[in-house]
């Protein structure tokens, strides 16, 4: 079975492959060489400290608990994978919730919400999600499509363009007018990449309005539209003030009304951006070595990586697009069809959504203090995994990824 690895990063750093790995996922941990040589005693302190924080506490703030599948031998196995991925990345806090058939059936957090405060991480702890937040965004813009209110070719700029004149032009720098919604949506919109010149991560002093009219005025785009893949934040951001412009709502209130509501979804919102804007129930990020997790514009990313969820809120999202029967779908088949189609520019990529030939769909996200994944298999499962930190120039992304199947495939009757 193939698992799913992508590395978007959004802290500056282009992710470096957008594509699914083929071949079986090894059954090992991810205990490297230090960790190995932890003694036996440390070693059960910390899982005791995982199964602490994790079954039956708080499962009335996400709903009913999920039926724990598998033997009580098979979820400690679970555990065990998941502690040694703590370990050797770090981790104070790690989540996830699995759902099989339509029905959440494994939801379990390990570690700490909060280090200083001593916090016990519970499933109903929420995290931000970063870049998981695009398979919304793009949910959301297709609910505006099967209204008969938007159309992939649309224009984004100028004059008979959504946007219109809004952040100023026309003129504009070569190839800005020629944007289109379905360009925004597969990152193929001629520039903005999430690199060092990432708009999102510049002159945080700035709201929406001020940053568009400044990134269209001072950095031009590299190619023409619809030619070539550059994983773009701010292509995202974009999508966001379209869904405002149609909608004639915030972009969290229609989200929450046209996406998240639908998924029987209450408790998602934007994130704040400092310690002190911290939201009930939410864990605090932890940094290693990779900037400040309190000192960005957080809640200007809103449309690209700016939710706040957890791992069971994502699976429930995930349950509701995708394209199986067992959960009744929010977007039409067809619209479904198109959403998780890639394109030539890049055959890993489709709208919103990292896929594969196996029929994987997933996004991963990242930003200081923050490493997340959700992800729907070919064979009817649907999962996610948020911490609360990250550490750079490392495997840790992918791990995380690949954590998730090891632990569904420690439950034989799954068959993952």
């Amino acid at each position: 079975m193939a698992h799913s690895r992508q590395g978007a990063a959004e802290d500056g750093r282009l992710p470096d492959r957008w594509r699914n790995t083929a071949g079986a996922v090894a059954q090992g941990g991810f205990l490297g060489d230090n960790a190995r040589q932890m003694t036996r005693l440390s070693r059960r302190a910390m899982l005791g400290l995982t199964l602490s924080g994790s079954a039956g506490l708080a499962y009335g703030a996400v709903g009913q608990p999920p039926q724990q599948e598998g033997t009580e031998a098979e979820r400690a196995a679970m555990a065990e994978a998941a502690t040694g991925f703590m370990i050797r990345y770090a981790v104070p806090g790690l989540s996830v919730a699995i759902a099989r058939a339509g029905k959440l059936a494994y939801a379990e957090a390990f570690g700490l919400a909060d280090r200083e405060a001593g916090e016990k991480l519970t499933p109903a702890h929420r995290f931000r999600i970063a870049s998981v937040t695009k398979p919304i965004t793009s949910a959301a813009i297709f609910t505006l499509i099967e209204q008969g209110r938007l159309h992939l070719g649309d224009r984004i700029f100028g004059q008979g363009g959504i946007l219109g004149i809004d952040y100023g032009g026309p003129p504009y720098n070569p190839y800005v007018g020629q944007i289109t919604v379905e360009q925004l949506l597969t990152h193929t919109g001629g520039g903005w990449p999430n690199d060092g010149r990432d708009p999102m991560f510049r002159n945080p002093q700035m709201d929406h309005a001020r940053l568009i009219a400044w990134t269209l005025r001072s950095l031009p785009l590299d190619t023409v539209p619809g030619t070539t893949f550059a994983y773009s934040n701010f292509g995202y951001c974009l999508l966001g003030r379209v869904i405002e412009t149609l909608s004639g709502q915030p972009y969290e209130t229609y989200v929450r009304d046209a996406v998240l509501r639908r998924c029987g979804i209450e408790a998602m919102q934007i994130a704040g951006n400092t310690l002190a804007e911290r939201q009930p129930g939410e864990v605090r990020y932890y940094a290693q070595n990779d900037g400040d997790p309190y000192g960005m514009n957080v809640r200007r990313m809103d449309s690209h990586g700016g939710w706040i969820a957890r791992p069971a809120d994502l699976v429930r999202f995930a349950m509701h697009v995708d394209g199986f029967a067992t959960t009744p779908d929010i977007l039409l088949p067809s619209t479904l069809r198109v959403m998780t189609t890639p394109t030539a520019a890049n055959p890993h990529y489709a709208r919103g959504w990292a896929v594969n030939q196996y029929g994987h769909w997933w996004h991963s996200g990242s930003l200081p203090g923050t490493a997340t994944i959700m992800v729907r298999t070919r064979s009817g499962f649907c999962w996610a995994a948020l911490t609360n930190t990250r550490r750079p120039q490392s495997d840790m992304e992918d791990d995380l990824d690949r954590l998730v199947w090891i632990m569904a495939r420690k439950v034989a009757a799954w068959k993952a």
